[in-house]
């Protein structure tokens, strides 16, 4: 499988012939010039996730893609004229060969003001076995046991709902084989080489494959 970390919060994976986009977002430039995709997978609705303004050219240029997403945005596409696919928290599909869990069910507390909307992590699993764990905005849901070992964590590490050492701790109980750090636009370059730099010094005995750089494309 081969990933790409296409900014912000939104990946593009790669398997069997097969495409994947996760949470195509106002911060990931380009996403809507992409073709050949199968599935696009949003963990909710805030505009950094799902770009609604750009939405209908990506799936203008992907006739066949899937549109999958937190059930609350699902229902908010359909009153604009789209077509999306609710996906509940512990409910699973199958698309194209990879398959899609959805745990959690809420975004992270904000500020006691700011209500809670909907949000899924996502476990997907591709054809050659690589599991992938994307949690959206929220770090209460680590995957089911039966899912087996994660081998890569989708972890947000800059945001006014997370703090690194809350990033941390969940990387720790995620435990996956690597961390992949996203959810950065809210941050400088230093603010993300200090990420990394936390991530590193105290992800070493729980992530035995590291902290991987953005960029290039990962291969698994």
């Amino acid at each position: 499988m081969r990933l790409t970390h296409l900014g912000h919060a939104c990946l593009l994976l790669e398997d069997s012939g097969a495409r994947v986009l996760i949470d195509p977002g106002t911060f990931s430039p380009g996403v809507d010039e992409l073709t050949d995709i199968d599935v696009v997978l949003v963990t909710h609705a805030h505009p950094d996730h799902l770009d609604i303004e750009r939405l209908p050219m990506l799936l203008e240029a992907n006739p066949g893609a899937r549109l999958v997403t937190e059930p609350e945005t699902a229902a908010e596409l359909v009153r604009v004229g789209l077509e999306a696919t609710a996906l509940h928290p512990g409910e699973a599909l199958a698309q194209a060969g990879f398959e899609v869990r959805a745990i959690g069910g809420l975004h992270a507390l904000i500020h006691a003001d700011v209500p809670q909307i909907g949000n899924v992590g996502l476990l997907v699993h591709s054809p050659s076995g690589t599991t992938v764990y994307h949690p959206g905005d929220a770090l209460d849901a680590t995957p089911p046991d039966d899912a087996g070992r994660v081998d890569l964590l989708a972890l947000p590490v800059g945001g006014p709902w997370l703090t690194i050492g809350a990033a941390v701790d969940f990387a720790r109980a995620v435990a996956p084989t690597a961390v992949l750090p996203i959810h950065d636009a809210p941050l400088s370059d230093i603010g993300r080489l200090l990420a990394r730099r936390w991530l590193t010094e105290l992800l070493t005995e729980a992530v035995p494959g590291g902290i991987l750089r953005s960029g290039e494309p990962l291969d698994f």
